[in-house]
């Protein structure tokens, strides 16, 4: 009768005997099978169910059991009474994102707060109507077109006007009528182009003026109505913009004029006083009420 190896476990003795992975885990590693991942080719269903791994059952599954507030709290109801300090939210709470800057003008446009309607259409009409009427006079005087005098023909009306240096004088008017006329239509450098016009028609304002006395606004040689509406929509080009319809759209005083508009008008009005005076040598206000 053959001894049994000692090794070998006996069923009978309520021992099970290994089975066929556990045999091979032996007799690879030299140690037993700990864990059902240690063997990857064995199935888990046939794992001992005593040598599966047990989940506690005090695992909490529930907002209430992991202590959670499912409420979101507001920013009045994380703050501490009296308590600047105090933090705004609660813990597992989302802030709110952060506003964007209001005078973004991408964002306005995008919201729809930045139309304009018809306005920059309205502007366009504006400077083509009063550029032209300067354009048109400037070349009348610079090349003879439409009937003009010339160059040689406007100094001489201005030696006749009592115009003390007639050749400067020429040069100045007529410089002033082409070029602010042209940058008008095109709306390029609109407030030195509406300051350049507006100085212009302010000294024919007063020359024509100084030429009777009285007021004569609609009739008389005098008369200086046109003269009066052009140096007015000159200087509210000046104080509105050229709009985006222009050359000028990504400028400032484009769609948007400031204080620098209005002292672009004073200095306008200055410089014109001041030709007069020069070039002229009396009172642009002569003729016109107590300055008679």
């Amino acid at each position: 009768m053959t001894d049994k190896p000692k090794d070998t476990p006996d069923p009978k003795a309520g021992n099970p005997a290994p089975s066929t992975a556990e045999q091979s885990a032996v007799s690879t590693t030299g140690r037993g099978v700990t864990s059902p991942y240690d063997s990857p080719t064995e199935q888990f269903e046939r794992v001992d169910p005593a040598q599966r791994p047990q989940l506690s059952k005090d695992v909490p599954r529930t907002d209430d059991e992991l202590g959670l507030d499912p409420d979101v709290p507001t920013t009045a109801h994380g703050k501490v009474a009296g308590d600047k300090s105090a933090s705004t939210y609660d813990y597992a709470s989302i802030p709110p994102a952060p506003t964007p800057p209001s005078d973004s003008a991408r964002l306005r446009r995008r919201n729809g707060d930045y139309r304009r309607g018809t306005l920059d259409l309205g502007l366009l009409l504006l400077r083509l109507v009063v550029g032209a009427t300067f354009l048109y006079h400037g070349l009348q005087k610079l090349t003879g077109w439409f009937h003009g005098p010339g160059l040689d023909g406007t100094r001489d009306m201005m030696e006749r006007g009592g115009w003390d240096h007639p050749s400067v004088s020429a040069i100045l008017v007529t410089a002033g009528e082409v070029g602010g006329g042209a940058l008008l239509i095109l709306g390029l450098a609109t407030p030195l182009a509406a300051g350049a016009v507006l100085a212009v028609i302010l000294d024919a304002w007063a020359w024509k003026q100084g030429m009777a006395p009285g007021f004569q606004y609609k009739a008389g040689p005098g008369a200086v109505e046109l003269e009066s509406i052009l140096a007015g929509v000159a200087a509210v080009i000046i104080l509105t913009g050229p709009g985006r319809l222009s050359f000028d759209r990504n400028r400032g005083w484009a769609t948007r004029p400031a204080a620098g508009s209005f002292v672009v008008l004073l200095l306008a009005v200055a410089a014109a006083v001041g030709a007069y005076w020069y070039l002229h040598g009396g009172n642009p206000l002569t003729g016109v009420g107590p300055f008679d």
